[in-house]
């Protein structure tokens, strides 16, 4: 176990700019994440220094900047540059690659690989790119700016690569609905979103990447919500190079039924054919999970305890996570606000997974994963499985198992000493009241 004092500032992030030059040239494509654009001569310097290093077998992946900003930088296929560029130090280099992996893969999603790896027409491509934007831009606020409304739902995919989840009491109703549903559809790749949430799935949706997911189930909530879509969509590990189409329907405010299919059947057919038939019935199980998930994204059955203010429970195995969070602060803590709590609890896991936790990031052959541990641990012949830290706000704990990591948020009124206590305890109520 490892304690450590809270870094100064470490509880404050500030937006992010998110840059897409091509790799050979530096033709800037777009430029994301920002009101104020950055000068022509500074994003020609960004890339500049990125091709001197390269012109000198120097891989430049990251530098921070004497006013403690960060850059970070990538190459995709050889052809196009992502610049993830932040003013405060306090915005890890995990954040900024976690971004530039989304943007990339909301761009292969939007357009498909060979669009993106062999771009022969940059004017062209400009403007294909516009589409992927508003994808984009919903990932940038749900992961950076904290005063968007839409943070209070506490949706982490982005930033964990792990499908966010709803833990409902009685789902098996809602599956089987959901499964006939689909093969009325002509697939076999079917999911029902509650308020952004997956909440239930056939077995081969499942089986898709967890980033797909996390991008899918952006795609299909992206404001303003429609009746009904139809979105040809890349897989960017299942499918990157063949279209396949995703059908969305909004079967109540905050509930939508989504489908993976080929060419047929037409959306006009399934919304007037299937949709009523099949969800109808269900219609009072619908409205009551998207109460439910108003208040938390856990089972009712779930009893947490007064003094837990969030909580971030990952499965390692299916690389699932439910987010919630708990009760009202108490006199010992400051008033946080549900946006504040989300802030803290995924900076709070940034701290973690950055120091202590082993990364479960998968190994790419183009960007190896940076050494995440700090160099105090890194002597130690054994992994931790927990830290701790102490805020002015709140305090946390984390607790890794072979299957499960838990990050809780309590109140300033547990005593440092039960934190461990008062994790693991959470943890196996969790677990066994839901089997997640």
């Amino acid at each position: 176990m490892f304690g450590v004092p809270s870094p100064l500032g470490m509880l404050h992030s500030q937006s992010v700019q998110l840059l897409c030059l091509t790799a050979s040239s530096g033709v800037p494509l777009f430029s994301r994440g920002s009101a104020k654009q950055l000068p022509f001569s500074i994003i020609g310097s960004l890339n500049g220094v990125h091709m001197f290093g390269m012109g000198h077998d120097a891989a430049l992946s990251c530098c921070e900047t004497e006013q403690g900003g960060r850059v970070l930088w990538r190459v995709f296929h050889d052809s196009l540059m992502l610049i993830g560029i932040s003013s405060n130090a306090n915005v890890s280099e995990l954040h900024l690659r976690r971004l530039l992996e989304n943007a990339w893969n909301c761009m292969v999603l939007v357009l498909g690989l060979d669009e993106l790896a062999n771009a022969r027409n940059i004017e062209r491509l400009k403007r294909e790119l516009r589409s992927c934007y508003r994808l984009i831009d919903m990932l940038l606020e749900r992961g950076v700016d904290d005063r968007d409304r839409d943070r209070d739902q506490g949706l982490m995919g982005g930033l964990t690569h792990c499908t966010d989840c709803i833990l409902l009491p009685q789902p098996d109703l809602l599956q089987e609905t959901l499964e006939s549903f689909t093969r009325a559809a002509e697939s076999e790749f079917g999911c029902l979103l509650i308020r952004g949430r997956l909440a239930v799935a056939t077995e081969k949706w499942w089986r898709l990447a967890p980033q797909e997911l996390v991008l899918l189930s952006a795609l299909a909530n992206l404001p303003p919500g429609k009746t009904s879509c139809d979105y040809p969509v890349f897989l960017p590990q299942g499918s990157p190079n063949v279209a396949l189409r995703l059908l969305c329907f909004q079967l109540l405010p905050g509930a939508i039924a989504c489908v993976l299919c080929g060419p047929r059947p037409s959306l006009y057919q399934v919304e007037n054919e299937q949709v009523c038939r099949f969800w109808s019935p269900v219609v009072e199980n619908l409205r009551s999970c998207s109460d439910q998930a108003e208040r938390s994204a856990l089972s009712p059955s779930v009893s947490l305890r007064r003094d837990v203010l969030a909580l971030l429970l990952i499965n390692r195995e299916s690389r699932r996570s439910v987010a919630s969070l708990g009760h009202a602060c108490s006199k010992a803590t400051p008033l946080l606000s549900p946006a504040r709590r989300w802030e803290l609890l995924r900076l709070f896991y940034t701290f973690a997974v950055t120091r202590y936790f082993t990364s479960e990031e998968s190994p790419s052959s183009e960007c190896p994963p940076a050494e995440l541990h700090e160099e105090f641990s890194a002597g130690f012949t054994h992994l931790p499985v927990h830290c701790y830290l102490v805020t002015d706000e709140c305090k946390c704990y984390a607790v890794q198992t072979p299957q499960h990591q838990l990050f809780l948020l309590t109140d300033l009124s547990v005593p440092t000493f039960a934190l461990r206590s008062a994790t693991t305890h959470t943890l196996d109520a969790i677990t066994t009241a839901t089997g997640f």
